[in-house]
């Protein structure tokens, strides 16, 4: 017997969808045309097609898609637990206004996942055993498109307020997330932001290209008429204008969560790494979405990697990005060297799914235009002049251990080092607070309630769990409001 929808129909889209139809997702704008602006490129489905591509949803036994609830890592499917299969059946029967509803019951910001998140639930799908997933990113994505267009998106203020003050400390998705339903729940909930505009690294690391910064706007819009009150330019723990003391917050609000992010980049200390036009990915991102947003970029050197040789150091999201940007910018090559060895095309369904599977990802960025090199370890940067010329590399095992007679030179005079993030930056914050690390040097909570070792102090985010994703932090920040609600009431309706 099939499951009930919250419609009471049975859940399960057209009973015989999968095997009527085939797989057809969003295409990309031509490259030749692209390259040239950053604006988003996705092309959406026709109304129709996405309906026949929710009328795919199988209705599995078990739905992997959905998440298993749980907050560790390596768990299938959807980290917010989106009830995927009830959202594709309303959509199969053109409710968009319930699959909205039903969309945002378990994620504040399917506009943000919509557009940036790998999508885990597409792994997780029962379909995805031959290759052909349910399109579930891209019809996340047009249900709430749909729901900004038609109106339904309203700001949701509290019936009544608590008169309890909670600060949250960086407003990225973590602490977005949890702004919102501290709001709702009828707390007054004050946001601290040390750049000038609220985002985190949804603005100043991912490219306008892949999410332009109006779909942040409009959601901080909707908060602000929630009663959430941003502060901007305002570095808690920091020394220089505009700096907040830790102390005072403890004393002015009920409760404060730290949901700031993994900010400390991991570093390639080898010999040259003191010449010149070596940076960090996150020193070259914010810089152009800066430019993009006609913020001013301060008091820095400007990169930029128009008519140069690039070389990116990182195979993952960050140096896709580093890719995409440093192409619009008219670099003259970009190379990216991964120190993994090249993983295979198609993973073995029977040893990963539903889990998500390492196999080898072309992103949009490498259809523009890249190199990849797989299994290269640099050993030298070299450089004439105090500037960097080219790396010295070297292939290696399936131990990373140098294989000998596979030395090799690779130009460059622009390196960005794109290879991840250690932990959350300590001086400041962290230190004046004085809240328990864990081995990683992540803030150290219990994964259930985000209790720090300090009293009244909360944490989620990549503060709390290191560098993740994007629709991890939105699940945290919602866990983190909904244990501050419990703390500060005694009982709490919001849900983790």
């Amino acid at each position: 017997m099939s499951r009930k929808s919250r419609s009471g129909r049975d859940a399960m889209g057209k009973i015989t969808g999968f095997l009527e139809i085939d797989r057809h997702d969003r295409a990309y704008a031509p490259v030749a045309e692209r390259l040239h602006h950053y604006r988003e490129f996705v092309i959406p489905l026709s109304e129709k097609e996405t309906r026949d591509q929710a009328a795919r949803c199988m209705s599995c036994g078990i739905p992997y898609c959905h998440g298993t609830g749980s907050l560790e890592p390596g768990t299938p499917g959807c980290p917010v637990n989106n009830q995927i299969p009830d959202f594709n059946d309303l959509v199969y029967h053109g409710d968009w206004l319930e699959a909205s509803r039903n969309l945002h019951s378990t994620n504040n910001f399917p506009d943000f996942t919509g557009r940036i998140c790998p999508a885990p639930c597409e792994a997780s799908c029962t379909l995805n055993i031959i290759d052909a997933p349910v399109t579930i990113k891209t019809i996340e994505c047009a249900i709430v498109d749909r729901a900004w267009e038609n109106g339904w998106l309203q700001p949701e203020p509290p019936a009544h307020k608590t008169g309890k003050r909670v600060a949250i400390v960086g407003s990225g998705p973590a602490g977005l997330a949890c702004a919102q339903q501290l709001a709702r729940a009828g707390h007054d909930v004050h946001v601290y932001e040390r750049h000038a505009k609220a985002g985190g690294l949804l603005r100043y690391g991912i490219p306008d290209f892949k999410m332009e910064k109006s779909v942040i706007d409009r959601r901080i819009a909707q908060m602000r008429a929630e009663g959430v009150t941003f502060h901007y330019n305002a570095e808690v723990g920091g020394a220089g204008k505009g700096a907040i003391d830790p102390a005072d917050l403890m004393k002015e609000f009920d409760a404060v969560a730290l949901t700031g992010g993994a900010e400390a980049p991991r570093d390639l200390p080898i010999p040259g790494r003191d010449l010149d036009d070596i940076h960090f990915a996150m020193d070259f991102l914010p810089q152009q979405n800066r430019r993009v947003g006609n913020e001013p970029l301060g008091d820095v050197r400007e990169i930029l990697a128009t008519d140069r040789d690039v070389v990116v150091i990182g195979g993952g999201d960050t140096g896709s990005d580093c890719i995409g940007t440093s192409n619009r910018q008219g670099a003259r090559s970009v190379t990216q060297l991964e120190i993994m060895s090249e993983p295979p095309e198609r993973e073995n369904k029977l040893m990963t799914w539903p889990l998500w599977p390492l196999k080898l990802r072309t992103s949009s960025s490498h259809q523009e235009g890249a190199d990849r090199e797989f299994a290269v370890l640099t050993q030298e940067f070299v450089g004439k002049d105090g500037h960097v010329t080219g790396l010295r590399c070297v292939r290696v095992d399936h131990a990373f251990k140098p294989v000998q007679g596979s030395e090799f030179e690779l130009k460059a005079d622009l390196v960005l080092l794109a290879m991840g993030f250690v932990h959350p930056l300590h001086e400041g914050l962290l230190q004046r607070l004085g809240v328990a690390l864990d081995a990683r040097g992540n803030v150290r909570a219990a994964t259930s309630n985000c209790k720090t070792s300090v009293e009244k102090v909360f944490t989620a985010g990549d503060m709390r769990r290191g560098q993740s994703l994007v629709v991890w932090a939105i699940r945290e920040g919602r866990v983190c409001a909904r244990s501050i609600d419990q703390y500060l009431m005694g009982s709490t309706k919001l849900p983790g």
